[in-house]
């Protein structure tokens, strides 16, 4: 297969990077509670700008009070406020959406000199991107509500890791071998793993997205209000979306044992030591970020609340894991097809 030609094979890599810190912008927002602070989609306040005044804020809430948000229409958000969800959009429509068409022009340009699978990871990339902007549209036009807000993310991370495949694809092409062994048990292992971990970090987004969820299991210290819920092991569960926070500790205890004891086995079913520190930082990153959580219940006081910053790096660092586990299945099945079709 023809050696790809000049710097273009680097563009998932750009494209990954750019779609991290669209992740990141949309902690930032949540950390500042400004999800609503643009309350029209595509533009906002009816303009393209974020220096929307609170004079000019009152006027577009009288000419549109359908667009009236949970605040209400005296609520007046800051230039600050609006400038993070203004900033988020326009990386995300003007820099990613741009860039991930080019991509694609660029792989079905040389599609004859690539594998069809390269070609389908663009498209299924481009397809995806254009459903991310409906999901912004979606989140914004219910007011953020908790399951868009939810779905937005976990829609953002399956875009996410069509650019990797399609970057492990590329490489691929250009006679890159990943040599990750895939033992019997490896793919149920990896596929748990990522699986499980996707699940938790859904939970954990309606955890930060429902108002006063994050306090469920108080606020009252070490060990109290973590790692203990309101000082004992357990709650009945009456309202999942108020008690999600619960639910998240749950989940997270739970896996976390799991992948603990496919740790401690890893010899036993794949003897490729790659494929072993993949899933080593895998789990050493899920055991930090538990960490991170506490750290964050943890940092809580009566004058200034949460530290917020700590939730969106426990957010991008949930991210991250998942990401891991599924590159690993991804370069595992590509390396597989190849050998077979050989």
């Amino acid at each position: 297969m023809a050696q790809w030609k000049g710097p273009w094979h680097l563009l998932p890599v750009g494209l990954i990077l750019i779609a991290a810190l669209v992740i990141a912008v949309g902690g930032i927002i949540r950390i500042y509670d400004a999800g609503e602070s643009c309350p029209d989609w595509p533009t906002c306040f009816g303009t393209w700008g974020f220096d929307v005044s609170p004079e000019e804020q009152a006027i577009w809430w009288e000419n549109n009070p359908e667009e009236i948000d949970s605040r209400g229409a005296d609520h007046r958000y800051t230039t600050f406020e609006i400038f993070t969800e203004w900033i988020h959009r326009a990386i995300a429509g003007a820099l990613l959406g741009p860039l991930v068409i080019l991509q694609y022009l660029i792989v079905r340009a040389q599609r004859e000199s690539l594998a069809n699978r390269t070609h389908t990871l663009a498209l299924l990339s481009l397809i995806l991107v254009i459903w991310q902007g409906f999901l912004g549209y979606i989140t914004v036009k219910w007011d953020n509500e908790h399951w868009s807000v939810a779905l937005h993310l976990a829609s953002a991370l399956i875009f996410t890791l069509a650019l990797i495949g399609l970057w492990i694809s590329w490489r691929k092409d250009n006679g890159y071998h990943w040599n990750l062994g895939s033992g019997p048990r490896t793919l149920a292992h990896l596929r748990f793993s990522a699986l499980s971990t996707l699940i938790v970090l859904f939970v954990g987004a309606f955890v930060s997205t429902t108002e006063n969820a994050n306090v469920a299991c108080g606020v009252s210290g070490f060990p109290d209000s973590w790692p203990l819920c309101s000082g004992g092991l357990g709650i009945l569960v009456q309202d999942i979306i108020a008690q999600s926070q619960f639910i998240h500790r749950w989940l997270v205890l739970i896996v976390g044992i799991i992948l603990l004891r496919i740790w401690i086995t890893r010899s036993e079913w794949t003897p490729e030591i790659r494929t072993q520190q993949l899933m080593s930082l895998g789990i050493g990153l899920y055991g930090f970020n538990v960490l991170l959580g506490g750290a964050y219940v943890l940092s809580w006081t009566a004058d200034s609340g949460f530290i917020e910053w700590i939730s969106v790096l426990h957010l991008l660092l949930a991210s991250v894991i998942f990401l891991v586990f599924s590159s690993a299945i991804l370069m595992i099945r590509i390396d597989a097809a190849d050998s077979e079709e050989e």
